[in-house]
């Protein structure tokens, strides 16, 4: 295989694009060397198979996704507050927003995983030790809630998301329903205390 990471990179953020744009029936060798611009045949001298591809693809846009802790360091200076957890799910709207590629990829490698065991336990595994680094994040910060509030946080803007990516008209028809909708999720898994 293959050992040039800056190569491996663009080929997996080429499959990321692959994903969000054709879908997981869309995901070939021959699409994300088209995607990359580069030779046909490299990206099957990166990955020994499919599997293979849909597996680092799905490290890749995990990386992708996760946070600078540096842009949020503002909100983290604030006494914890249910208005720093408002911005802090704003700034993940926000953030999901910018990398709707990875979102819709994601959501690609979710259904896909319904289908491959060894694609569902190891995103399974990657999303679960994230969701369990954000409730001890959560916690450790002082931030208010428990673990079941990171939970239905959690629960409420992936669904508010795959309907803002999905279908936008649904729920956010009109300038500023986003933001109202992000405010409600965190009002009512978080009531003022």
């Amino acid at each position: 295989m293959a050992r040039n990471p800056e190569r491996r990179t663009a080929l997996l953020d080429a499959a990321i694009e692959v994903l969000a744009a054709e879908g997981a029936r869309g995901l070939t060798f021959r699409a994300v060397d088209a995607r990359a611009g580069v030779p046909t045949g490299t990206a099957s001298n990166y990955f020994a198979d499919r599997d293979a591809l849909l597996a680092q693809t799905a490290v890749r846009v995990h990386a992708r996704m996760t946070p600078d802790i540096t842009a949020i360091t503002g909100l983290l200076t604030q006494e914890p507050s249910r208005a720093v957890v408002t911005g802090l799910m704003h700034d993940l709207v926000r953030r999901m927003i910018a990398e709707r590629s990875g979102y819709l990829a994601m959501l690609e490698l979710k259904l896909e995983a319904t289908r491959r065991p060894a694609l569902r336990e190891s995103l399974s595994r990657t999303v679960r030790d994230d969701l369990d680094a954000n409730v001890r994040f959560h916690l450790a910060t002082g931030l208010p809630g428990d673990e079941d509030t990171v939970r239905v946080l959690y629960l409420g803007l992936t669904g508010l998301l795959i309907e803002h990516f999905t279908l936008p008209d649904v729920l956010t028809g009109t300038p500023g329903a986003l933001d109202a909708l992000v405010d409600t999720v965190v009002e009512r898994a978080l009531p003022p205390g």
